[in-house]
């Protein structure tokens, strides 16, 4: 949603004011109790080595600041500072939640910064470093600057690895850890490397069948001579002190798998009495079910990766519970691996029981909303019905049924004949399976997919027009564990469009020369396939050793899209000899469309701290028309402007190139475009309770391919497209709900390739025409 108004220029004149007074009238001392100082600035100097990150230090101190906005205001303080003494009023409480306490300095804090910055700094291989603190008080503003200063000295490498690996299985199953993965000579005696192998070879080795293992079983020895820098480093293997007679590490069996379909973690915990269960033998499991047979036995042998016979596998069980947890009919999954003696041959067993626990079945939802639109009112009514395992199989069944209505009129008497009716629905279908004919079991478990099957109906009608859309898609998703790869492949995607009714001459009235107008009011198909992919390096935050929450350094985001269409139906219609009618070929006496189009999007965010931030966006796109089409389908053009684009714009009012709207509700249609830029820069900074401020530059436009008459100004050139990129900048607000965050935006244009003469605004800008506001959700990139 996009305002401009000369109202934007008051209240950002209150903001200004209202700031300005809060901080000329708050001390930052002012609830600092007497004879104690205020933590005013904390710094980290490291005096000898310059690959020492003092920015990774400061996760060790126990004592920091109050946060800065912008380096310099403590905005946070500032407005704990405007709370009266006097606690027992609504006001002053509700004050000092908004903002945060002065931070009191505490001589223990420090000592034990000292502590945590040494022993980090050892744990890299810094055996030498030397911690010292400075501070600096000012009895008069009660203040207090410290001041870490620290000598690492000269570090620690590995010289030579050796293994002490008395089991001779396992020494061979460690040789053949990936050279990536392990220790090398001239490495720094980093300690958190050393604990990284520890897991590795603990996590390798639970994969292999050795169930009771874990990295306590594996020590390094350090052997330093006095003054060297050189480590002679040993990897010993301790064996168990009582497992087994012969003290081995041994490899366990899976003898069972046993699933428990209607475990009640409440009353069942710990109890393996399954007796009156009904009990289903399927291949290699056995299925124990309660009253209600609501998952075949199919299904979970598909959805089990562990399989009787077989060595115990850590990650076979892990691959277990991710199958497991795409099934929606399921609200607990817990697998509890038991010891169950041994075999024949003297080798432990183990038997799976994978406990279950079922969700509700179905569920609907009603929603209710009203619209004023310029003036015409209206009112829409959804519906929609979920049917989690429809077949017995965790299937989700998703129906969505839509209606409206509004009053083209804006009274009363547009109720009957000067409407806009609308009914939709959209019926799908959700297995959490690959599905597809001739399928293996062994291939279904290896990709992990899921299958979706829906088909969408919308029908409109106004005076001028009837309009029917209707859609059809066949589609695959799947992701990795931790859902940082994502891949969704669109196999078939059917859209279709028909006008069954209009006004005599209503397309010749609305757009007698404007193909781009007229193509949305004819009838037009369009079957595509489409790939999209999603990658991130985004993760929850770590704790380090003293517990508190560690700031990802860096995070990336890269999306990409491709879709082909046309290209079957242009094939079958050369192949048959089919006629041409205007130059292209129909199906069902229906010109369809033909092209191919791509984008992608790059972010790239770099935390400054634990509370701001720098990101930067880039995004391209391209879509080309050939064979049966002279043009992208409207649907399927890029757009520039809006909360997500260039914000000094709305959305949908720049571009595409140099072209100049003079309507924002005639012009509009034209305002799309087959080349797509978008480049932006934003500043992010907590504010205090659940405020955050921004301050953005961005930049970016879209243009044609071709030179279309109704699109002037809009051909891309090579040699003078950076002419007509436009830009912006701004500052926003946002409110971070944590499940969801409310964003508040105000652009305004720099560069305008649309003016007559090539000028910047940003001299001398106008509210009511550089000015946009911006509302939405969630972050722009």
């Amino acid at each position: 949603m996009s305002i401009s108004g000369h109202r934007i220029s008051v209240i950002s004149l209150l903001a200004v004011v209202a700031l300005a007074v809060m901080f000329a009238a708050c001390s930052s001392t002012r609830h600092v109790p007497q004879g104690q100082y205020l933590v005013d600035k904390v710094d980290i100097t490291v005096t000898d080595n310059a690959d020492i990150s003092e920015e990774q230090l400061v996760n060790y101190l126990r004592q920091t600041p109050n946060h800065k906005v912008l380096g310099f205001l403590k905005l946070q303080l500032a407005t704990y500072n405007m709370s009266g003494r006097d606690t027992t009023k609504w006001y002053n409480r509700w004050v000092r939640k908004l903002g945060r306490p002065p931070v009191i300095y505490d001589q223990e804090l420090t000592d034990a910064s000292v502590y945590q910055l040494h022993h980090a700094l050892i744990n890299k291989g810094y055996l030498d470093s030397e911690v010292t603190v400075d501070t600096v008080h000012t009895g008069k503003n009660r203040k207090v600057e410290v001041e870490y200063m620290i000598k690492a000295g000269l570090p620690h490498y590995i010289s030579t690895i050796d293994y002490n690996i008395p089991d001779s299985a396992i020494a061979a199953l460690v040789a053949q850890i990936p050279r990536r993965n392990r220790l090398t000579p001239g490495d720094l005696l980093d300690r958190n490397r050393l604990e990284e192998i520890r897991s590795g070879i603990s996590d390798m080795l639970r994969d292999h069948g050795y169930y009771a293992f874990s990295k306590d079983y594996i020590t390094f020895v350090a052997d330093t001579a006095e003054d060297a820098r050189d480590v002679n480093l040993t990897l010993n293997l301790r064996q168990p002190s009582a497992q087994s007679p012969d003290r081995r590490h041994l490899t366990y069996l899976v003898d069972k798998v046993v699933f428990v379909t209607d475990y009640n973690p409440g009353t069942d915990y710990g109890n393996y009495d399954f007796k009156g269960q009904d009990t289903v033998r399927y291949r290699d499991i056995t299925v124990l079910y309660g009253s209600d047979h609501y998952l075949r036995p199919q299904v979970l042998y598909e959805a089990s990766h562990i399989m009787p016979g077989r060595l115990f596998s850590q990650h076979e069980v892990d691959l277990t519970y991710e199958a497991l947890g795409r099934l929606g009919i399921l609200r607990y999954v817990n697998i509890d691996m038991r010891r169950a003696g041994t075999s024949p041959d003297g080798q432990p067993l183990l038997d799976a029981y994978v406990l279950l626990t079922r969700g509700k079945k179905q569920g609907v939802s009603l929603e209710l909303e009203g619209t004023n639109s310029e003036g015409d009112l209206g009112f829409g009514i959804g519906l929609t019905y979920q049917h989690r395992n429809l077949a017995h199989g965790a299937e989700l069944l998703s129906a969505k049924f839509r209606t409206s209505y509004e009053s083209l009129s804006g009274d009363f008497n547009g109720l009957i004949n000067n409407r806009y009716m609308e009914y939709a629905g959209e019926i799908g279908i959700t297995f959490p399976q690959f599905e597809a004919p001739f399928l293996s079991y062994d291939f279904k478990r290896r990709i992990k997919a899921t299958t979706e099957f829906s088909v969408s109906f919308n029908y409109q009608e106004r005076p001028e027009y009837t309009r029917i859309i209707a859609g059809a898609g066949w589609k695959y998703r799947w992701a990795n564990r931790q859902n940082t790869l994502r891949h969704r492949f669109d196999l078939v995607d059917v859209n279709y469009v028909y006008l069954p009714k209009s006004t005599i001459d209503f397309l010749n009235q609305i757009a007698p020369s404007n193909p781009l107008l007229r193509y949305s009011y004819e009838d037009h198909f369009i079957l595509r396939a489409g790939y999209s992919y999603y990658r991130t390096n985004k993760r929850q935050p770590s704790g380090n050793t003293l517990g508190r929450v560690l700031f990802q350094p860096s995070v990336f985001t890269i999306r990409a899209n491709f879709e082909p269409a046309g290209n079957l139906l242009y094939a079958i219609s050369c192949l048959t000899g089919q006629k041409r009618h205007d130059d292209a070929y129909r199906i069902f006496g229906i010109q369809y469309a033909q092209y191919v189009k791509a984008d992608a999007d790059y972010t790239f965010t770099k935390a400054l701290g634990p509370r701001s931030s720098v990101s930067f966006h880039a995004g391209l796109g391209i879509g080309v028309p050939y064979g049966n089409s002279r043009m992208l389908p409207f649907e399927k053009r890029f757009y520039a402007g809006g909360a997500n684009s260039v914000r000094g714009w709305g959305v949908r009012t720049l571009g595409p190139g140099r072209y100049a709207s003079r309507n924002s509700v005639t012009d509009f249609i034209n305002q799309c475009g087959d080349i797509r830029l978008d480049l932006s820069i934003e500043y992010r900074t907590k504010l205090f309770w659940i405020l955050e401020g921004a301050f953005f530059i961005d930049g970016g436009n879209i243009w044609t391919i071709h030179n279309y008459d109704n699109q002037p100004g809009g051909f891309f050139r090579f040699d003078s497209f950076y002419k007509e990129i436009a830009a912006s900048y701004g500052i926003g607000l946002r409110l971070d709900f944590t499940y969801f965050l409310l964003r508040l935006d105000l652009g305004m244009k720099a560069v305008n390739p649309a003016l007559d003469e090539y000028r910047w605004p940003i001299i001398r800008p106008r509210w009511g025409r550089d000015a946009t506001f911006h509302f939405s959700v969630g972050y722009p990139f």
